[in-house]
């Protein structure tokens, strides 16, 4: 079969054709890539996008179909990309978007009448809600599939849009017949927890001490007493799964008060022994997840162990970055990540941009790791996290993952960008407008609070209305919410707040998550029993 063409393959469907051969298929079609990335934006009626929010990734906490939808629309913010007056778009969900909800992004548009966008947009939705990965759902669906299909005007001037990019959306885009702008996924093992702190060893940046590719307990043990004796005074250790996101992988091994190690069997017997019982008792981050369920997934598929870096003040910024379809490295921005969770390694949102303390020196190491993944042939968004420390005035930096995907700082930024026309500028460390203004954000997907219950989609809009929340494109200031449906299910709903400088957009922030709170709270007030209104009789009748 190694010698067949690509006409070889036309009359064979996609389960007859080994991995192997849709490689090879995939290695043709994304040939096609860098013609049509020189053909955007350039006014043409053909021109398309096809958006597939799959969240194609491992899942090892509780997931419901309600949320996974909610972050399959966490994407919508493309729909700002039909500004372009001939661009058309096909965007896929398992479930149908509130036309209310997809009226209220192309409100947004700045000089667009809404109702010529929403002509160029197609709203394709499977009809599943089940939390399975929306790619999954339509490779079992292949008329579903072709309808999608049909829906492209011209293949030869459209691409994929997926969320990341496994060998599911690898063979979708072969069912489609269009390149996919995104990492290729024989490339996924380098966003792993192990591959990303070999890709740093290559760049030459500095990273936690550790250990990778690690299956077991007894392995995690050892790489416990080893970081043990290569740093004595090390607190904490943090176990990380290969494939796990916004830290639902995560767990935390103590590592304080161990037995100094001396020379000797029973000395190194007696600390073996306390390691063995720290690991078995770490902390996992995902309460959701059960110790069995979390070491199930270890020995699957690995993970790593490595020192949990402290100082006078840590923080935990990021790198966004993109490698172009001719293979140019680009900085896209930098954010402060905000974490909570048991021991604050979940993700919850960001602040843009990074602290200008560091901001430039995340910048100047992320660059590096940028261009080892582009040489090694990495294409699309992808971001780099740090932890830095601060001890004294001076800030050291540590790098700490690589995710090959889009994640929870693309929406907000792409947001903010698409309204204002606006650039960060990575030498200063600031995001401008055309104009020169600054701008500034604070994002979050995680407004969480049961009396959101309360609320349907359309009173969070009257809400919106009513309080002057929403984004003022004379001033660029202002509230985008997103993640919008899982308010009445699931009590939960993003938003991003712009405002021109730090204090401003957090000022934003917080008016808005008061207001809403507030009109959450009211929505739950018990309604009072209307009493009987007694018909009008006779004087002197009354009820037996």
């Amino acid at each position: 079969m190694h010698d067949r063409t690509p006409n070889a393959y036309a009359a064979e469907d996609l389960l007859s054709l080994s991995h192997e051969d849709r490689d090879r298929l995939f290695d043709d079609l994304q040939s096609r890539l860098a013609g049509v990335w020189s053909l955007i934006r350039r006014d043409d009626p053909t021109e398309s996008v096809v958006v597939m929010p799959s969240m194609s990734v491992d899942r090892i906490g509780h997931w419901s179909g309600a949320l996974n939808q909610a972050m399959e629309e966490r994407f919508l913010f493309l729909l700002l990309l039909l500004r372009q007056p001939r661009l058309r778009m096909v965007y896929v969900t398992s479930m149908p978007v509130s036309e209310a909800i997809i009226e209220y992004y192309l409100s947004l548009l700045p000089g667009v009448i809404p109702s010529h966008a929403r002509a160029r947009l197609s709203l394709v939705s499977v009809g599943d809600s089940s939390p399975a990965p929306l790619t999954d759902k339509l490779i079992a669906r292949p008329r579903l599939v072709a309808h999608i299909a049909s829906l492209v005007p011209d293949t030869t001037r459209s691409h994929l849009i997926p969320y990341n990019s496994t060998t599911q959306e690898r063979d979708l885009a072969l069912l489609l017949g269009i390149p996919m702008y995104a990492p290729d996924p024989r490339l996924f093992p380098l966003g792993t927890k192990t591959g990303c702190r070999r890709v740093f060893a290559e760049s030459g940046v500095e990273f936690p001490f550790g250990a990778e590719d690690l299956h077991t307990t007894d392995e995690l043990v050892e790489a416990a007493l080893a970081l043990h004796r290569a740093r004595p005074t090390a607190e904490w250790a943090m176990v990380k799964l290969n494939e796990g996101a916004s830290g639902s992988g995560n767990a935390t091994v103590d590592l304080r008060g161990l037995p100094t190690h001396e020379e000797g069997d029973a000395a190194d017997t007696v600390v073996r022994s306390v390691v063995a019982e720290r690991v078995a008792d770490m902390q996992l981050e995902d309460d959701s997840v059960s110790p069995a369920t979390y070491l199930d997934r270890l020995e699957e598929r690995g993970g790593i162990l490595e020192e949990r870096v402290v100082g006078d003040e840590v923080r935990s910024p990021s790198v966004q970055m993109r490698v172009t379809p001719l293979g140019e490295l680009e900085i896209l921005s930098t954010h402060d990540q905000v974490l909570g969770g048991p021991t604050g390694q979940m993700y919850l949102g960001a602040r843009f941009p990074a602290d200008p303390a560091y901001a430039t020196l995340i910048t100047r190491e992320a660059e590096k790791v940028g261009r080892v993944l582009a040489d090694k042939g990495v294409i699309g968004r992808f971001a780099l996290d740090f932890v830095v420390v601060r001890h004294g005035s001076h800030w050291t930096a540590h790098a700490i993952e690589v995710n090959l995907r889009r994640g929870g700082t693309t929406h907000p930024f792409l947001t903010l960008q698409f309204l204002t026309d606006g650039l960060y500028h990575h030498e200063e460390g600031l995001f401008r407008t055309p104009s020169g203004q600054v701008r500034h954000l604070v994002a979050t997907d995680h407004l969480d609070d049961r009396a959101l219950k309360g609320l349907r989609v359309d009173d969070l809009f009257d809400l919106i209305a009513r309080t002057g929340l929403h984004f003022d494109q004379s001033r660029q200031a202002g509230v985008v919410f997103h993640m919008i449906s899982s308010i009445t299910e699931c009590g939960r709903v993003g938003m991003t707040a712009i405002g021109d400088t730090p204090d401003s957009a957090q000022d934003v922030f917080d008016r808005a998550e008061s207001a809403l709170l507030a009109e959450a709270r009211a929505s739950l007030v018990p309604l009072p029993v209307p009493l009987p209104v007694q018909q009008p009789g006779r004087l002197g009748e009354g009820l037996d």
